[in-house]
């Protein structure tokens, strides 16, 4: 028994006695118990009541690999070589990583539940709870050089707001790896216009001129809960805070078939082809921002990406273009 078969079983919304749930997993009902009190470690409310059992607070849509594949189109399901979805990793991209170590990778998608040690920009950890994000990493070969991929990580962000956008949502793009969720109810005195609603964190490897792997992570909040969100020490924000019916494998569906199409064609493409789709999507388009270079904090201007991906910025010393790597920026309250 693991703690997601668990899970599943209790997913339906009813009530579980003990003995049910041991005699449906093959276990007694000691070891249900003791998977029992897990559950609040990760994240997950639960019921109990005398006489009817155990069952999730609240109900969780839990993800289905068969259901997403047979979303995909026909332009999808050819370029995705294999699915996996786990219940829980300590990283998906590194769960693709050893893919590619063993020879594998390329057209591979994890997705995964719950990861415990996921990365995000600059070293970051990055915990989520269980079945409130979605989770995903693809690999892909490229043929060409590193020089080839340059602004991928920003085509990936405009990929997944355009796919929001057409779920009713109003999503921005933070230069060079945030998707932002814009909050209509804000106003002048309220701290964020914006919260942070899905990361992305592209790793290469192999030939600087030549061959590489690459291994792009996205991670979405979908519905966290309240605790949680009080954990961040930043504005956050979620699909269903604007889209609460939106299932997590349609939305799972619809990535795959928007990033696949994209990494197919990026090497042909480049990022040109989506450089003004992103300027569009744009949260800090000529407004003050915070560039910060280790130690160094600038207020600038922003401008807008050129089909490199560098963003363009302008200070007291004239315009300045930021090519990513150590670069934070931040918009200002």
């Amino acid at each position: 028994m693991t703690i997601g078969e668990l899970i599943r079983l209790l997913s339906d919304g009813e009530f579980h006695s003990g003995q049910q749930l041991g005699e449906k997993l093959g276990v007694s009902r000691a070891a249900v118990w003791k998977q029992l009190r897990k559950l609040e470690d990760l994240g997950i409310a639960m019921e109990a009541v005398k006489g009817q059992g155990y069952r999730l607070s609240q109900p969780l849509e839990l993800l289905d690999g068969p259901s997403i594949v047979s979303a995909l189109g026909p332009g999808a399901r050819h370029l995705l070589a294999r699915l996996f979805v786990e219940d829980t990793l300590p990283s998906s991209n590194e769960f693709l990583r050893e893919r590619f170590r063993q020879g594998a990778g390329h057209g591979e998608v994890c997705l995964v539940e719950q990861q415990s040690a996921g990365r995000g920009r600059r070293g970051r950890v990055w915990t989520t709870p269980w079945g409130r994000t979605l989770m995903c990493s693809i690999g892909w070969r490229f043929e060409a050089g590193v020089a080839a991929l340059e602004g991928l990580s920003l085509a990936i962000g405009v990929v997944l707001a355009q796919i929001l956008e057409g779920h009713g949502l109003h999503p921005a793009l933070k230069w060079p790896n945030d998707v932002l969720l814009h909050n209509d109810s804000a106003a002048d005195d309220k701290p964020a216009r914006y919260g942070k609603l899905a990361g992305i964190l592209v790793e290469i490897s192999g030939d600087a001129a030549g061959p590489c792997e690459v291994v792009l992570g996205m991670g979405i909040n979908v519905d966290l809960p309240d605790d949680f969100r009080a954990s961040i020490d930043q504005p956050v924000a979620c699909v269903h805070d604007q889209a609460k019916g939106l299932s997590r494998n349609r939305l799972a569906a619809e990535l795959l078939d928007g990033l696949l199409a994209m990494l197919a064609g990026f090497e042909e493409q480049r990022f040109a082809a989506w450089q003004q789709a992103w300027n569009q999507l744009h949260a800090f388009a000529g407004c003050e921002v915070e560039v910060i270079r280790g130690t160094r904090r600038d207020i600038m201007i922003a401008g807008d990406v050129d089909d490199s991906g560098n963003l363009w910025v302008r200070g007291e010393g004239g315009d300045e273009c930021l090519v990513g790597g150590e670069i934070s920026v931040r918009g200002r309250p």
